[in-house]
C-alpha cells in the first residue's frame, strides 16, 4: 500500500516527530533529565556519582564535566546541553555543571509558560532580553579593585581557587590550594595571559594520603632509569627520538662471509660502531640520554662502561614535556649532539615512593617551564578525583591571569540577579515579561540546590537571602556549614566573573536552539559497526 504524507516522501524506517507535545515538550524533558543528574552534584556538599562507560571503567565524582561526558548522552536536544557543558570546561575549566544545571531549570520553567499558553518564540526573546539584562547586573556586581591582582602573589590566588577546589573536594581544599597555586605561580610565565595548562603536571601514585602530596620542580616519570645509575647531579641531556640502538639500514643486503675470521669481525665492526655512537655522546659532555624508543643491550652495555644514565620515555607527549622541562632538543637519530641541543638537569634520581619506582627529574633554578603535582591517595578513584580538583584549580588560575575580576559567591550574586531581574521584569510590556519572571526564578535553583545538597531547609533560606538582599545587603550569601545566611566578604568565598559569565551565556543560548526546535526527523540509521570502536593505541592525552 503507498504511504501517503511526510512517509510517501521520507525512505522508510525514519521517526518524524513534531509539535509542541511531541518535540518541543518531549526536548525540554530529555534535558530536565540530563540537569537533574548533574544538580545533586552541585556545591560543595554535591553527592557523588558513579559512572561505568562502555569499557568498564569506573568513575565515582561530582564533577559534571566528566559525568557529561561518559555518559553516552543519545537524545539530540540533551546533546546540546552536554556540549554547553563542554564548551564551558573547554573555555574556563570550571562551572559546568553550573551551565547544566541552570539550562535544565531554564527549560523547566519554559515548559511551564508553554503549558500556559505562550508560543516558544515569545519565550526566546524573553530569554534572549533577560541574559542581556543578566550581564549587565553581573557587571555591577564586581567587587571593586578586583581587576587589579598580582598572580604570583600566593594568597590572592589562593582566595580565589579556593573554592573551585572546594566545589569538587570539599574539606580539602586547604591542603590542595597552596599546592596547586605554587605549582601555577612556578610556571607562570612573565606574560601572565600566556599560561600554558599543560605545563603544570598531576603525577598520582597509591598509597599515603593527601598529606603526603608535594610539589615538584620539574617532572615526575613513572618508571624505573634503564641502565645501573640512578642518581646524577647537574648534568647534560642529549633526548633521541627513535631509541638508542644499532640502526638497520634502510636497504636490504646481503653479505658473504667465507671464513670463521671474517665472522668475527663482522661482528666486531658492529660493536665498534655502537661504541663510537655512544662515545661520542659521552665525549659531547651529556651524562644523561634520554631514548624515546627500545634500548639496545649493546648500547646499554657501552652507556654503563661510560657511565652514561639512561632514561626510557615511550609517550611521544611525556617525550615534548620532558624537553619543555631540560629545554633539550630531541634528535631523531643517535649521532654525536651539539652543544646546543643538550638540556641541562639539576638531578635526575630514581626514587621508590609508596612501593612505586619513579624518576623525578628536578630543574630548580633557570627558566622553569613545567611544574608536577605529587597526588598520593589509597585508591585509583580518589586519585582521579583530586586530579580533577587539580585540573580545575589550574584553569581558575589561567582564567584569573586573563580577568582577575570577582563577584560574591555563596548564591549571593545569584539571588542578587533574580531580584533585579524580578524588578526589570515588571517594566516590560508584552508577554516577553513573563519569560524574563521566570528567567529571574530560575537563579533561585542556586541557593536552592545548594541548601538541598547540604541538608537544610531550602524555602526557609531563600526567603531569608531576599530579605537581607531586599535590605540592600548585596553580599550576603548561604554559608552552608552554619545553615545560616552570612556576608560572603567575611566569610571570602569568592567566584570568578568570566566562570559565571561564561556559564549564564552558555546555559541561556543552549536553552534558547532546544526551544527553536519544533520538529525531529531522524533517518534510518546506518548499518556497520558502532562509531565509538577507537583504533587501538590511543594514549590519554
Amino acid at each position: 500500500m503507498q504511504a501517503y504524507g511526510i512517509q510517501s516522501m521520507l525512505k522508510e524506517g525514519h521517526k518524524h516527530l513534531s509539535g509542541l507535545d511531541e518535540a518541543v515538550l518531549k526536548n525540554i524533558d530529555a534535558c530536565k533529565q540530563l540537569s537533574a543528574i548533574t544538580r545533586t552534584s552541585l556545591g560543595p556538599n554535591g553527592m557523588n556519582k558513579m559512572v561505568i562507560n562502555h569499557l568498564d571503567k569506573l568513575f565515582v565524582t561530582n564533577d559534571a564535566a566528566t559525568i557529561v561526558n561518559e555518559l553516552e548522552v543519545q537524545h539530540p536536544a540533551a546533546k546540546i546541553l552536554v556540549l554547553a557543558g563542554k564548551a564551558q570546561q573547554e573555555e574556563i575549566g570550571d562551572g559546568a555543571n553550573l551551565t547544566v544545571s541552570l539550562a535544565g531549570e531554564l527549560l523547566q520553567n519554559a515548559e511551564e509558560l508553554i503549558r500556559m499558553g505562550l508560543h516558544p518564540s515569545e519565550i526566546i526573546i524573553g530569554y534572549n532580553k533577560a541574559i542581556n539584562k543578566t550581564i549587565e547586573l553581573l557587571d555591577e556586581l564586581v567587587v571593586e579593585g578586583s581587576e587589579n591582582m598580582n598572580v604570583k602573589d600566593k594568597n590572592e590566588v589562593i582566595s580565589r581557587m579556593k573554592y573551585a577546589v572546594a566545589s569538587k573536594q570539599f574539606g580539602l581544599e586547604d591542603v590542595l590550594c597552596p599546592l596547586v597555586a605554587e605549582a601555577c605561580i612556578q610556571v607562570c610565565p612573565k606574560n601572565p595571559t600566556n599560561f600554558n595548562v599543560d605545563n603544570v603536571r598531576v603525577a598520582k601514585l597509591l598509597g599515603g594520603g593527601l598529606h603526603n602530596s608535594t610539589i615538584v620542580r620539574g617532572m615526575v616519570l613513572k618508571s624505573d632509569a634503564v641502565g645501573s645509575i640512578k642518581r646524577i647531579e647537574k648534568a647534560k641531556v642529549a633526548v633521541f627520538v627513535q631509541g638508542v640502538d644499532t640502526s638497520a639500514t634502510e636497504t636490504k643486503g646481503t653479505v658473504l662471509i667465507h671464513s670463521a675470521d671474517q665472522l668475527e669481525n663482522y661482528a666486531k665492526t658492529e660493536e665498534s660502531k655502537v661504541e663510537e655512537l655512544i662515545k661520542a655522546v659521552a665525549d659531547s659532555g651529556a651524562k644523561v640520554i634520554v631514548s624515546g624508543g627500545a634500548v639496545g643491550e649493546m648500547a646499554l652495555h657501552f652507556c654503563e662502561r661510560y657511565k652514561l644514565m639512561v632514561l626510557k620515555i615511550s609517550s611521544k607527549f611525556e617525550l615534548r614535556r620532558f624537553c619543555r622541562t631540560t629545554g633539550a632538543v630531541a634528535l631523531l637519530k643517535l649521532s654525536q649532539p651539539n652543544p646546543d641541543d643538550l638540556g641541562h638537569v639539576d638531578s635526575v634520581s630514581v626514587e621508590e615512593i609508596g612501593g612505586v619506582r619513579v624518576t623525578v627529574v628536578r630543574n630548580e633554578d633557570g627558566g622553569n617551564s613545567v611544574s608536577t603535582v605529587l597526588l598520593r591517595g589509597s585508591t585509583d578513584s580518589i586519585l582521579d578525583d583530586l586530579e580533577r580538583a587539580v585540573d580545575d584549580g589550574v584553569n581558575t588560575y589561567k582564567a584569573m591571569c586573563r580577568d582577575s575580576r570577582i563577584v560574591p559567591g555563596a548564591a549571593a550574586t545569584e539571588i542578587e540577579l533574580a531580584r533585579k531581574l524580578k524588578e526589570f521584569s515588571f517594566k516590560e510590556m508584552g508577554l516577553d515579561q513573563y519569560a524574563i519572571a521566570k528567567f529571574a526564578e530560575s537563579f533561585e535553583m542556586i541557593p536552592k540546590t545548594l541548601a538541598e545538597n547540604a541538608g537544610l531547609n531550602a524555602m526557609e533560606i531563600i526567603s531569608s537571602l531576599y530579605a537581607e538582599h531586599a535590605f540592600g545587603n548585596v553580599k550576603v550569601g548561604l554559608n552552608l556549614e552554619k545553615g545560616a545566611c552570612e556576608d560572603v566578604s567575611a566569610l571570602s568565598i569568592w567566584d570568578l566573573y568570566v566562570t559565571k559569565f561564561f556559564a549564564l551565556k552558555y546555559a541561556a543560548d543552549a536553552v534558547c536552539t532546544v526551544l527553536r526546535v519544533d520538529q525531529i526527523i531522524m533517518s534510518k540509521p546506518a548499518g556497520g559497526p558502532s562509531r565509538r570502536d577507537q583504533p587501538a593505541g590511543m594514549d590519554e592525552d
